[in-house]
């Protein structure tokens, strides 16, 4: 297999270095390992020849065997067609072309036998074939059995490079190679009952059945996987045995002192046990990297807090990186208030930051008596020198490229102890894929007094009634959020935009102030416009999902979504976070027209049923595939997939991990005779250009 990796594909035969250019500008494919790693993404069934009079559908391709009885040409200029009367003795077919007529009418001939393969169509009641493949017998029968189908993009088909090209190309790859050699370690392969390699590669590009393709995709989805979660193992024991840490060994003043006067309620069993994990970590003397997943309203902040208070009372700084200027200060305003009684000293940085307090901040953070600071990339600039940093807390840390973190633990001559937080709840298998070189803690219960919130699915024949809730809950003195997918009309999409639902809120609810929020407003008015509404001066907040996360208005009870068939069912969950954050009973309205596609009806009503966010970012990925949280995760993983599929492969996942921390638990350094094929394997899989393995 190494000998591909350095086989230009121009020198693959029928590819040339035009199609070699274009193979690697449109699909990364530049060498004959490449192109044996570009899959199909379906298969056509070539085993079976169909009888003209036996076609009864239009919905998959077919093959039939017979003859042409003759040619015509119809129409004229750019819509001249070339018509073929093909039989089979069992019935009739045309076959039609409109491209490539002279070569049809020069290689393809009345009377000599041909085998056609397409999809048929029903026309005026009479059935034909448009742009078919065509074989001479021989060819077909070379061509039997299930044939691959591979990605391609429209430029491609334009300059005429179809998947039967790649087909073609890969074969005769495949046939010029006697053996593909095993990469993965024997023990592995016994132990999983996994397909050879040979056999997988070339059953995955020519399956001889079902059930040997079902085999080789399985052997080369547990390759991909296993070879993630081997190297993530690696880095994290790297990490563990030779990063050092500071040692937190002191429970101090700061942190005893905030358990016991200021906790705003006490802590759940879940957020206890992050603790103490947390405190096992800082005081080992290495550096600590965990993950706190933890759902909507989990308490997140206040274990990371506690963490801060740490660090405050063993002598070091600590600091609170957010993605968005709202959020970050949301943090400033929560953790400020919060630490004020045991004296504190917080400072917000962002990039509207004056002048005359950036220089203060940075007076205070160089003189060490500035304890924790909050902020937004503006923490990363150069000027901000910290005296002892001790501690970096993220947020939403998939927002943040990697050379970005970086520059924030170069900060210290000895890397910082890193605590990330997410609120996007991800699947078990996925968060030791995404974040495998991370320990992951998981808060799984909410604080005292919250209530789940109550979502009601409501069509748009029923918005009278939705809005007399509204009015309930504003006459009660609540207020509400109103989120609209779009913030303009848009002629092209049937969708209620901030605009137009602004004017009809007001002119709904004459006694009450709306405000309203959007991605287009300057930050001054964008903050103008939330303080209306935290104040309470403003009872209804108009909005697109700017308010996702960072907006925490404890008197806010009732959110309305507009279309929330436009939206996922993380981000639906996300947005219903913004309630139920106080002890009053509280409703995400989510309303949609009434005719739906089954599977989006599942989604929605999904939402209805469970408030549990690790249950709907699990069916959301069921559902609709990976989407953003694939980019965003795979961008972390130093690999590319070809095959596997982090949302859909959990199982998967699982036993590459247990096979991974089985192979480093007898050969940690991969240095043993019967693991060097796979040793190599992996350093020329990885894609990673500069070492961040220290970097969570």
């Amino acid at each position: 297999m190494n000998s591909l990796r350095h086989k230009d594909i121009k020198y693959v035969k029928g590819i040339g270095p035009a199609r070699a250019e274009l193979l690697s500008k449109q699909l990364d494919i530049r060498t004959a390992y490449d192109l044996l790693h570009h899959f199909p993404t379906n298969y056509l069934d070539r085993t079976t020849i169909y009888a003209i009079r036996d076609i009864a559908s239009e919905e998959a391709a077919i093959q039939l065997r017979g003859r042409f009885v003759g040619f015509s040409i119809a129409g004229e200029g750019a819509k001249t067609r070339l018509i073929g009367v093909f039989t089979d003795g069992t019935g009739s077919i045309e076959v039609v072309w409109f491209n490539a007529i002279k070569h049809i009418r020069q290689t393809v001939h009345v009377g000599e036998e041909y085998v056609l393969f397409g999809k048929p169509n029903l026309f005026n009641g009479h059935w034909s074939m448009t742009h078919p493949e065509i074989d001479t017998v021989q060819k077909a029968f070379e061509h039997q059995g299930m044939r691959g189908v591979y990605p391609l993009t429209e430029t491609l088909r334009n300059r005429r490079i179809s998947s039967r090209n790649i087909y073609e190309w890969i074969c005769g790859v495949l046939d010029s190679q006697p053996v593909f050699k095993e990469t993965l370690p024997a023990k592995v392969v016994d132990s999983y009952k996994l397909m050879p390699l040979d056999q997988a590669i070339r059953q995955v590009h020519r399956p001889s059945s079902p059930a040997l393709l079902q085999q080789a995709r399985e052997r080369l989805k547990f390759e991909e996987l296993f070879m993630i979660q081997v190297d993530m193992l690696m880095r994290s024991r790297r990490r563990k045995g030779n990063s050092v840490g500071f040692r937190f060994a002191r429970v101090g003043n700061f942190f005893n002192r905030f358990y016991n006067e200021c906790l705003p309620f006490p802590l759940t069993d879940a957020q206890k046990r992050v603790v103490r994990e947390i405190r096992t970590d800082v005081n080992t003397g290495h550096q600590m990297n965990r993950l706190i997943q933890g759902d909507v309203g989990s308490g997140k902040t206040l274990v990371a807090l506690m963490a801060l208070l740490l660090a405050i009372d063993n002598g070091f700084q600590a600091c609170l990186m957010a993605p968005t200027e709202i959020l970050a200060t949301q943090h400033f305003e929560t953790i400020s208030k919060l630490v004020a009684p045991i004296g504190i000293n917080v400072k917000l940085l962002t990039g509207s930051t004056r002048t005359k307090a950036r220089r203060e901040i940075h007076e205070q953070l160089a003189d060490g008596s500035l304890h924790i600071l909050i902020g937004t990339h503006a923490v990363l600039e150069d000027p901000v020198k910290f005296a002892n940093l001790g501690l970096a807390v993220i947020d939403e840390q998939h927002r943040f490229g990697v050379a970005q973190r970086a520059r924030l633990w170069a900060k210290n001559t000895t890397p910082p102890h890193v605590l990330v937080m997410t609120a996007t709840p991800i699947p078990r298998t996925l968060a030791m894929t995404v974040y495998g070189d991370l320990d992951v803690s998981v808060i799984d219960q909410l604080p005292p007094g919250r209530k789940p919130v109550t979502t009601l699915l409501r069509f748009d024949e029923q918005r009278q009634q939705v809005l007399h809730g509204i009015g309930q809950q504003l006459r009660e003195g609540r207020q509400a959020y109103i989120v609209y997918p779009l913030i303009d009309e848009n002629d092209k999409l049937e969708l209620r935009s901030l605009t137009e639902g602004y004017e009809d809120i007001c002119e709904t609810f004459r006694s009450y102030r709306v405000a309203f929020v959007h991605g287009r407003q300057k930050p001054a008015e964008k903050d103008h416009q939330m303080q209306l509404f935290a104040s309470g001066e403003a009872q209804i907040l108009v909005a697109t999902t700017v308010i996702e996360v960072g907006v925490n208005v404890l008197n806010a009870t009732t959110m309305v979504i507009e279309n929330a068939e436009r939206f996922g069912l993380s981000q639906l969950h996300q947005l219903r976070g913004r309630v139920g954050r106080g002890a009053d009973r509280s409703f995400c309205i989510l309303m949609s027209k009434r005719k739906l596609a089954r599977d989006t009806r599942a989604r929605l009503e999904l939402m209805t049923q469970t408030t549990d966010g690790f249950v709907i970012a699990e069916a959301d990925m069921k559902m609709r595939g990976p989407g953003d949280i694939e980019g965003t995760m795979q961008s972390g993983i130093p690999f590319e997939l070809h095959i596997a599929n982090l949302a859909a492969d959990g199982q998967i996942i699982q036993l590459a991990r247990n096979a991974a921390e089985v192979l480093l638990n007898d050969d940690p350094s991969l240095s043993l005779p019967e693991n060097k094929a796979f040793a190599i394997a992996l350093s020329n899989s990885i894609k990673r250009s500069a070492d961040w393995s220290k970097i969570s």
